[in-house]
């Protein structure tokens, strides 16, 4: 099946962008990770995977991301949730395995807790659950902390491309989703890949986030040379398979 291209209208006169192919189900929905977009390596290989299998498969920007509209100062926790929302209700069909990666594995856990119905299963890469706290104001320096709070942001480097802003509104917003300090409600299978040489996602946040979780079919396959992008050739074919045996 070709791919549709569209576009989902949001509030404020925001789009979401949104590649869709039809298919078999159950379908499957990639949700990127931050500062990510639909067009990258774990999201490409997973439409041509999807193109030579005739499975359904969809993928989006998030606000402020990619293709899609939006300030990135103005983006939060809540917008992004609410944006994974509006694809899996309005761009997809029937059940679902929701592919999370990095942010998107929290997008993933969010949108199951809130459509346990629409989700078959969850593929989690180095879920990313929490990382507004757990994973930068917990670990940021005293004069990291103190820019945010007192300018509102703080400009932090990145390995991958332009410094961006962290904002005090992202930090406090996160906050209100935080989902790893109690029980997850989520009851159906899930599979967790993790790199053990992941620099910005720790291990141990994983085994975190499996800990949590209230579904007793989880299973964490720990690469000792993972970096966080999990994106080389045997990174990819264990993503498909962890894929295919979900559905």
């Amino acid at each position: 099946m070709s791919e549709q291209t569209l576009t989902l209208p949001r509030d404020g006169g925001h789009q979401i962008a949104v590649r869709r192919r039809a298919g078999a189900g159950p379908g499957v929905l990639f949700l990127g990770g931050f500062l990510s977009d639909m067009t990258r390596t774990k999201a490409t290989r997973l439409d041509a995977w999807a193109a030579a299998t005739g499975r359904a498969f969809t993928r989006f920007d998030y606000f402020a991301h990619g293709a899609s509209t939006g300030d990135w100062e103005d983006a939060r926790i809540s917008r992004w949730r609410d944006d994974s929302l509006t694809v899996l209700d309005e761009a997809t069909e029937g059940p679902q395995i929701l592919v999370g990666s990095s942010m998107g594995g929290w997008m993933a856990l969010l949108a199951a807790m809130a459509r346990p119905d629409r989700v078959k299963a969850l593929v989690l890469i180095a879920p990313a659950a929490d990382f507004t706290e757990a994973l930068m104001w917990e670990t940021f320096p005293l004069h990291v902390r103190e820019a945010i709070e007192t300018e509102g942001k703080w400009m932090a480097p990145s390995a991958y491309g332009p410094p961006y802003a962290i904002t005090k509104r992202l930090v406090e917003d996160g906050r209100a989703w935080s989902i790893l300090n109690a029980p997850i409600p989520v009851t159906c299978p899930v599979r967790i890949l993790q790199g053990y040489a992941d620099p910005d996602v720790p291990w141990t946040h994983a085994v975190r986030t499996m800990e949590a979780l209230e579904s007793a079919d989880v299973t964490l396959h720990l690469s000792k040379s993972g970096d966080h992008s999990l994106s080389s050739a045997a990174d990819l074919a264990r993503l498909v398979e962890a894929i295919e045996a979900a559905g």
